[in-house]
């Protein structure tokens, strides 16, 4: 249960817009490429998958970067990447979320990245792109003096170990000590069972399976490992000890008890970068000035969006604000939104596992052209967004005489459709924008189109979801509708007429 919900959302309203986090760690790209798997081939007992579409993720402690983004903090990178083209891609990722990478240093050793082959939903394999070797120690210098000049100019910082050699002890020992002299939390996302190389620091945040390595205690007696893990934090002279625990939750340990935060009803479609989304949002809410325990309440709740959505994704304000906003608040009888209440509407919706699908178009003279799309369209998720052309856009893209019917009129028929969930009108001649703000799960468009031609695949691809083509009705349409209303109509009267 949430502690102070006004405080939290009194601080995503701000958007943490003046919050500055640093992450420390190792960076990564993750690589996905999807496909059908259809048969086996006959050169080797493997299956064949035919490409159907890839995409890039920034991953490791990049990952983490874009989860600060997500929330609207002021993020700031620094680790290690190569000169190849892994990096210019993982490079324009972090770009676009504005992503400060003055920290990172450029390395003799290859930008690490995780491709992974998925046929439908099965993962089938993972190739990893690393070295064996550790940076050379004149990156490693140059790499501290960076994140120490850095950690004076932040609010928290974050070391996101992965263990590929961003993390020496001397470097973490180094930004904990500057982080006590500035008075900053600093947050770990530990992988050594060596906690003491972490000592010092405000929080880390092992996994259950962690702590147990870190204890020396099996998993299944969880009570032993956290009654280990406070001892451990008081040894470690952490302020708290934070531990996900999966679908229990996650539990504070300091030293007034164990305090849990329960892990929310959903279905767990992906638990790839859950940890990523918990110490960014937890780093975030400290730095924010919530309290620990409604800090990590937000940590767990942000944690259960992202373990629903398929492959490494990060957290967003709008996913938070959408998760604690009640329904009501959101006038859910009215279809047609402007874009904030759009981005709020849809938040709510993905919070609860819905999934999104969204399709535009004009729908001047509505036809059955037009219902039978809206219907196709939600066979591919939950909700439907339809984004409606305003009047400008319309005269622009079709000419003067154009449109028939007037935007006010047009959405009110559409958002009657029981299809339909949502209307937003945009006058752009496009509606890219409302792509990027919405994210919808599923791009849908009707016509000869192919993927690569409809407006908005690339951004939905990058953010894991999917576009589909649904061909239209042949013959109907609202230009061949107008055709048939001014054609004159010749009338040949008989002379016995």
């Amino acid at each position: 249960m949430l502690g102070d919900v006004h405080a939290v959302l009194k601080l995503l309203e701000g958007g943490f817009r003046e919050v500055k986090i640093l992450v420390v760690g190792d960076l990564m790209l993750d690589r996905y490429v999807h496909g059908e798997v259809d048969r086996i081939s006959p050169e080797a007992p493997v299956p064949v998958i035919r490409h159907a579409r890839r995409y890039e993720r920034a991953g490791g402690a990049a990952n983490v970067a874009m989860n600060l983004a997500g929330l609207g903090c002021q993020s700031f990178l620094a680790g290690f990447w190569g000169r190849d083209g892994e990096q210019t891609e993982l490079d324009a990722i972090l770009q676009r979320s504005g992503i400060d990478t003055l920290g990172v240093v450029t390395s003799s050793l290859p930008t690490i990245s995780k491709t992974r082959i998925v046929g439908r939903t099965q993962q089938l394999l993972r190739l990893d792109i690393e070295s064996q070797d550790r940076p050379a120690a004149e990156e490693a210098e140059r790499l501290l003096d960076r994140v120490l000049d850095l950690v004076s100019k932040v609010h928290a910082v974050i070391l996101s170990d992965y263990a590929k050699g961003a993390l020496t002890p001397r470097l973490c020992r180094s930004v904990i000590e500057a982080g006590r002299r500035h008075n900053i939390p600093v947050l770990v996302d530990p992988k050594s069972p060596d906690f003491s190389i972490y000592a010092g620091a405000t929080t880390a945040c092992p996994n259950l399976h962690e702590l147990s390595l870190a204890t020396g205690i099996p998993t299944h007696r969880t009570d032993e490992i956290l009654a280990a893990g406070r001892l451990l934090a008081e040894q470690c002279g952490f302020d708290f000890l934070t531990v996900t625990r999966s679908e229990r939750g996650i539990s504070l340990l300091d030293p007034a008890g164990i305090y849990t935060s329960p892990a929310r009803a959903r279905e767990v479609f992906d638990v790839s970068g859950a940890g990523d989304t918990v110490i960014a949002t937890l780093a975030a809410g400290l730095a924010g000035g919530l309290g620990v325990r409604t800090a990590i309440d937000l940590a767990n709740i942000a944690a259960g969006i992202v373990v629903g959505k398929s492959g490494t994704v990060h957290i967003t304000h709008n996913d938070l604000v959408g998760e604690l906003t009640p329904s009501s608040a959101l006038s859910a009888g009215d279809k047609i939104l402007d874009l904030p209440g759009a981005v709020a509407r849809t938040a709510e919706w993905r919070a609860k596992g819905e999934s999104i699908v969204f399709t535009n178009g004009c729908f001047d003279l509505l036809h059955v052209g037009h219902i039978t799309l809206l219907e196709d369209c939600r066979r591919f998720g939950s909700k439907l967004i339809l984004g409606l052309n305003a009047d400008s856009s319309i005269s622009r893209l079709k000419g003067p005489s154009r449109p028939i019917v007037g935007e006010r009129e047009r959405a009110r028929v559409m958002a009657a459709l029981a299809a339909v969930d949502a209307v937003v009108l945009f006058a752009e001649d496009t509606p890219l924008d409302l792509i990027r703000a919405l994210r919808p799960d599923v791009l849908v468009k009707g016509g000869d189109y192919t993927v690569e031609t409809v407006v908005g695949h690339r951004e939905v691809l990058a953010a894991g979801g999917r576009v589909e083509i649904i061909p239209t009705v042949e013959g109907f349409s609202t230009t061949n509708i107008v055709r048939k209303l001014t054609t004159p109509v010749h009338m040949h009267l008989s002379p016995e007429a």
